[in-house]
């Protein structure tokens, strides 16, 4: 990771509160204090959780300094593990008011503008990878909203051709494959360390995700339609951001990790392992690995939907400039790719101190690795190394998966 001067940091630091701001304002007010999600918390809890996190990680974590909101800080400090069994039962009126939150936010956010430049670089780093991980989460959120409840962004783009791809399958010969960072100073979340190389036999993987048009057949054949289908008199609908559209057959599926691997078995084949993504995703014919699949080069619009391009997915023939070196289209942007690895640590695992629960309250063999990025998933957050993980019967994620059949 490139290390940014102090005055592109802080302008990193200001998009990204832009960009959340831009967020929060397609929900109508009034609704702000919804759940649209059962295992999720209200709205009006992320309005404060993103500059409360800032405040606690710079100010008073990164530099001992005493809160101005320790009552707020508390009850803004953290989020909850989304779990279907065990879901949260608070009512509105349990809430500060909308007038309270925002008064919080701004002095949160004056709080960290004054000790920013003097904060240790890492935890800035961290609040401003928390803050660009939760826009996605709020995104996905926001989708399971009526259309309704939303005011319209005049710069959404919905494409499809309306024709799929014949499936396609590409050769990955064996190699080896580099999970993980080397502690050489630049910054990554705890579950990112340390560097591990892992010998991949050979196998073959499908050019492309798996498509609505490939997953409506095993819907046709009596499995559950995914959580972004909606059933109509003429067909399946796709719930979009901003309005609900006919099915588009030729755009990625996104479905839970158990729907995945259910689809994989009806088809006679698996999902990928994170390593086996890895060397599909980022090895080359000669041996050596690249940082992203379509080279060193940073992540740019031709090279796929991510980084805030559209609320919604593309066609999975669009952006081919990302393919990998195998000729794997979209392992990087359009969906998260399901693996089938359970998320635990890697050689050497320790947990940052200022917050050891990041990672380890989920190494419990119950959330699966997903790798790669979404539309909405922020360009620094698309390196090798990051890794995202879920429930594997969590259904709200941008998440899509593609098959392999080993040799």
């Amino acid at each position: 990771m490139v290390h940014l001067t102090v005055s592109k940091l802080l302008e990193e630091f200001q998009t990204a509160r832009a960009e959340s701001d831009r967020l929060f304002d397609i929900l109508k007010p009034e609704f702000l204090f919804h759940r649209p999600i059962a295992e999720r918390h209200r709205v009006i809890f992320y309005l404060g959780h993103l500059d409360g996190f800032d405040s606690i990680q710079i100010c008073r974590e990164g530099l001992g300094l005493p809160s101005p909101d320790e009552t707020l800080d508390t009850l803004f400090q953290a989020g909850i593990d989304p779990d279907s069994a065990n879901l949260p039962s608070d009512t509105p009126a349990d809430w500060p008011s909308l007038e309270q939150v925002r008064a919080y936010v701004h002095r949160c956010r004056e709080h960290v503008d004054q000790y920013l430049e003097r904060a240790p670089e890492d935890v800035v780093y961290m609040a401003l990878e928390h803050r660009l991980m939760h826009l996605e989460t709020l995104a996905y959120m926001f989708h399971n909203f009526d259309v309704s409840m939303k005011q319209a962004d005049r710069h959404r783009a919905i494409h499809t051709s309306g024709e799929t791809p014949t499936e396609q399958w590409r050769d990955i010969p064996t190699g080896e494959a580099t999970l993980g960072r080397p502690k050489d100073g630049s910054f990554g979340w705890d579950n990112e360390y340390n560097e591990t190389k892992r010998s991949v036999d050979a196998f073959r993987i499908q050019q492309f995700s798996v498509t609505n048009s490939d997953y409506l057949r095993f819907v046709n054949a009596g499995a559950k339609a995914p959580h972004f289908w909606l059933p109509t008199d003429s067909g399946f609908h796709y719930r979009c951001m901003f309005e609900n559209v006919p099915l588009p057959l030729d755009w990625p599926v996104y479905v839970t990790q158990s729907e995945a691997a259910e689809y994989a078995r009806w088809i006679g084949k698996r999902l990928p392992s994170e390593e086996q993504f890895h060397r599909a995703a980022y090895g080359t014919l000669n041996g050596t690995e690249r940082s992203y699949p379509w080279g060193e080069r940073r992540p740019e619009e031709a090279f796929g939907n991510f980084d805030f391009r559209h609320w919604d997915p593309e066609p999975v023939t669009a952006s081919p400039g990302g393919d990998s070196a195998f000729g794997v289209s979209q392992m990087v942007g359009n969906g998260w790719q399901w693996t089938r690895s359970p998320f635990g640590p890697l050689p050497g695992f320790q947990p940052r101190p200022t917050y050891p629960g990041y990672s380890a309250n989920f190494f419990d063999g119950e959330h699966f690795v997903m790798k790669g990025g979404a539309p909405r998933t922020a360009s620094r957050l698309l390196r090798r190394s990051f890794r995202n993980w879920f429930r594997r019967d969590y259904p709200y994620m941008y998440a899509t998966f593609r098959c392999i059949d080993s040799e």
